[in-house]
């Protein structure tokens, strides 16, 4: 019997889509997004914010297009950058069409929302012929009018309504290249959407904690809403929704998968929040590290403890550990063994040497693996 029952996440089994290169749903690694927050028709500032989220790992990006000069620029920022872009359009069914025209890998739109029958073929007409796939985004702060006269309030059932309606519009346009995200603030409120649509379809679904507010209490937000349902093995895909720079809202969206090892992307630090026993600041040693090592994409484990009640089994299950000892000198743990020991000078130099060094390890291996010819039986 498996000693680590207790990791395993079962994921739904939804039928997948494309976003441009980016598969969604099935067996596709869950992917991280984030949205502009510059002014689209302002192609220079867009394209620079978007180039920025890329570093920072993000696998889609999402672009508001509210009006014509929006669409008119989206050509220029989709041939300006490599991850695929999504045009949020809302009501104006020619927006669709045009940002379907320009590049855009997917609309955020939701057909009951943009007119006649007539409208809605045209939109999807669009999607068919330029390669577009399309998100249903439901959201508890705008839900139809008779839904709310139906339920007296936004409520679970609602929200799967009414993601429900808008899918059978595509599905009768025979359209199904789609996937749903049913947001709203309230976490509960959300996670009992999520799971009810879930139940109710076998569309790959979108995951977000809609305006969950700033850096701390979003990301707390998320993390409670998010990982509540990413454990449940529901979502294929997932933003952050964050009042602050959009490249946090894919640092936090990554740390948030790896802490369910459901991505591995960069340097995971593991650190102690540091007390009287440390032998050295912790704290801002951890600061410089994570600022240091931004620019590693290698997956990999570093521990960083302040004493040794706790750093040396810390440091047998990471790539590389630093454990605080007395006097001024440390220990450093490579493979989850004893390598050497060091002082306290030059602690981050020398922690982040040996890190690229792993990480150029590891990328080898990486490489020598995929190079070796496959046997055919």
């Amino acid at each position: 019997m498996s000693i680590r029952p207790y990791r395993d996440i079962q994921r739904r089994r939804s039928r997948q889509i494309h976003v441009g290169a980016i598969a969604v749903g099935g067996d596709a690694p869950i992917s991280v997004q984030s949205m502009t927050n510059t002014l689209t028709s302002d192609a220079a500032a867009t394209i620079a914010q978007i180039r920025r989220l890329e570093e920072a790992g993000a696998d889609i990006v999402r672009v508001s297009c509210p009006d014509q000069e929006s669409t008119a620029a989206l050509k220029e920022i989709v041939k300006a950058v490599a991850v695929p872009i999504v045009a949020d359009i809302h009501f104006h069914y020619k927006r669709g069409i045009e940002a379907a025209a320009a590049g855009a890998a997917c609309l955020r739109i939701n057909p009951g929302n943009i007119g006649s029958a007539a409208r809605v073929r045209e939109v999807v007409q669009a999607a068919r012929d330029h390669g577009c796939s399309m998100r249903i985004g439901v959201n508890a702060g705008s839900l139809e009018r008779d839904l709310l006269e139906k339920y007296g309030e936004p409520c679970p059932e609602a929200m799967v309504e009414s993601a429900l309606n808008h899918a059978r519009i595509l599905e009768d346009h025979d359209f199904t290249e789609f996937k749903i995200s049913v947001k709203a603030s309230d976490v509960f409120l959300a996670v009992a959407a999520y799971h009810g649509l879930a139940e109710a379809c076998d569309y790959p679904l979108h995951l977000g904690i809609t305006e969950a507010g700033g850096l701390r209490s979003g990301t707390v937000k998320s993390a409670v809403g998010l990982g509540t349902l990413l454990w449940a093995g529901v979502g294929d895909t997932i933003r952050v929704s964050l009042s602050t720079d959009p490249v946090e809202e894919v640092k936090v969206g990554f740390d948030l998968l790896k802490s369910l090892g459901l991505r591995h992307r960069g340097v995971n630090v593991i650190s102690c929040p540091s007390c009287a026993r440390q032998q050295f600041d912790v704290i801002k040693t951890v600061e410089v590290l994570e600022q240091r090592l931004a620019h590693i994409t290698t997956p990999m484990t570093v521990s960083v403890i302040g004493c040794v009640v706790n750093g040396p089994g810390e440091a047998t299950m990471t790539d590389i550990g630093f454990t605080g000892g007395g006097k001024g000198t440390h220990q450093v743990y490579v493979n989850g063994l004893p390598s050497h020991r060091l002082q306290d000078a030059g602690i981050v130099d020398h922690l982040v040497g040996l890190i690229e060094d792993k990480a150029a390890e590891i990328e080898g291996q990486v490489a020598a693996t995929a190079a070796q010819p496959r046997l055919v039986s």
